[in-house]
Formats: C-alpha cells, sequence, structure tokens
C-alpha cells in the first residue's frame, strides 16, 4: 500500500517547532499542501524556509487558536486559495500545571483554552467546508495523560481528556458527511515542551521503566501516524483515540520483560 496525500489540502496548528514541525514535514514530503499555523512568527519565519528550501506548496501563518475571528478569516482564505480544506491537524497545545490547592486560574484557563477551546474552534471553523465537500479528516492532539493522569497535571490533563471526549461526540455528528475524527495520544516523546531528554538520568529510568518498548519516542513516531489517519487508508477510522506511547503502563510493571530477558542475557540495560 502507498500512502498518497497528493494534492490534499491540510492545516497542522504549532506547526513551527516539536511534533507539529515534524508532521507538517511528513505531510508535505507526502504530496500533501500544508498550511503551517503557529503563534510565534520568528519560528514560522524558518519554517518559510524549508518551504522554499525543498519546494513544499502552502503557506505558513500566524494564528492565536483561541481567536475565532481571526481563523475564520485564515480558514477562509485558505478555501479562497487553495479550493478546499481536506486535513485538519490540531496539534497545538501547553502544558502548564501544579498541585491543585496553588494552581492558578491562569494556568487552568491557558491549558483549557489552547489544549481544548483551540481544538473546538479550529473545528467549528472547518466543518462548513468539509460538510460541504462531504469529506475530511480531523486529527486532535490529545495525550497519554487523557488516559492515565499525572501528578501535578490537573490542568494538563483534564484539558486533553476533553479532547478525546470531544474527538468522540464530533465524530458521531459528522459521520453522515463522510468525515472522519479521530485523536492521537503520544507517550515518552522528548520536546521543548516536556523536557524528559533533559531530566536527571534517575529520573529518566523511571520514566523508562514504564514503557514496554523501553526507549523514547520521536515526533516521526506521531507523525506517521497522522500521515495514515489523513490518508484514505484509514476511511473506516473514526471516534477513536490512538496511544502512541510505546506501550506505556501495557503492563503494570513493564521494566520485568527486561530483567528477565537480562537475566538470559539476551538484554543489557
Amino acid at each position: 500500500m502507498i500512502i498518497d496525500l497528493q494534492g490534499k489540502i491540510a492545516i497542522v496548528t504549532g506547526a513551527g517547532a516539536g511534533i507539529g514541525r515534524e508532521i507538517l514535514r511528513t505531510l508535505a514530503q507526502e504530496g500533501a499542501i500544508v498550511i503551517g499555523l503557529d503563534a510565534r512568527q520568528n519560528v514560522l519565519t524558518e519554517l518559510d524556509g524549508e518551504y522554499a528550501a525543498n519546494g513544499w506548496k502552502g503557506m505558513t501563518a500566524v494564528c492565536d487558536v483561541r481567536d475565532f475571528a481571526g481563523i475564520e478569516k485564515l480558514v477562509s482564505e485558505v478555501v479562497s486559495r487553495f479550493g478546499s480544506i481536506d486535513i485538519l491537524v490540531n496539534n497545538a497545545g501547553v502544558a502548564g500545571g501544579a498541585a491543585v490547592e496553588v494552581l492558578s486560574e491562569e494556568t487552568w484557563d491557558l491549558n483549557q483554552d489552547i489544549n481544548l477551546k483551540g481544538v473546538f474552534l479550529m473545528c467549528k471553523a472547518v466543518i462548513p467546508t468539509m460538510k460541504k465537500q462531504r469529506s475530511g479528516r480531523i486529527i486532535n492532539a490529545a495525550s497519554f495523560a487523557a488516559i492515565v493522569p499525572s501528578l501535578y497535571s490537573a490542568a494538563y490533563a483534564s484539558s486533553k481528556a476533553g479532547v478525546q471526549s470531544f474527538t468522540r461526540v464530533l465524530a458521531g455528528e459528522l459521520g453522515p458527511w463522510e468525515i472522519t475524527v479521530n485523536c492521537y495520544a503520544p507517550g515518552m516523546i522528548p520536546t521543548q515542551l516536556n523536557h524528559f531528554a533533559e531530566a536527571a538520568p534517575e529520573h529518566q529510568e523511571r520514566l523508562l521503566d514504564t514503557l514496554s518498548l523501553r526507549r523514547w519516542g520521536v515526533p516521526g513516531d506521531v507523525a506517521n501516524l497522522i500521515c495514515f489517519l489523513s490518508s484514505d487508508l484509514a476511511g473506516y477510522i473514526t471516534g477513536t483515540m490512538v496511544d502512541v506511547s510505546g506501550g506505556k503502563y501495557a503492563t503494570q510493571i513493564p521494566r520485568i520483560a527486561y530483567e528477565k530477558a537480562a537475566e538470559t542475557g539476551d538484554y543489557t540495560f
């Protein structure tokens, strides 16, 4: 099978860095015309250089996913310029947190506004176009925190759990128009947001002990999934969350398998 996104019009939010940038690159390399959105002009300027160097079609634009008027204007421009919107990847997100008793309203609101409300507003803006086409792929960033939350992450985890439920409801609402809606749950993928790979060695070991595949993920692991979910090959997958975590907590203590393998000489820590 060949994933063919040639000529598909894709919007990716939070595309300036990290996982979002890798998603954009992967879609562009598969032939999609990608509109990369980010709230930071400086990272978009760097991204424009990649577009030019690789001959990618599409554009970048500054976009605050909390600003519905700005989103509507941008979506209208995309439809006018490119003719359709086939794929929406809601990747933009933040991850601030603290213990609930000291968690500020500002941090709570920022997580809800960008991680959850931003997904809602972007979807709301593209739905009329996708309905008119009677086709579309909407793919939302959830998190493993929506499955098993971490301490001191109430704002983040609740926003991502909200994304999962929102995704399921929207999938049901848009099914009659052959529009699929799914979300993805990254696990241990070091980024500028989580700093996993910069943690103290003993903390890194403790995190890796939770994984069935005892290694860090990379942005491409998520981008490859997004590429598949964006394609015609995923036309009968909707309303679900796909875990991209290397089997985090697939069993209670994944490290035991590595210890057993080490005892037989088949594995070395």
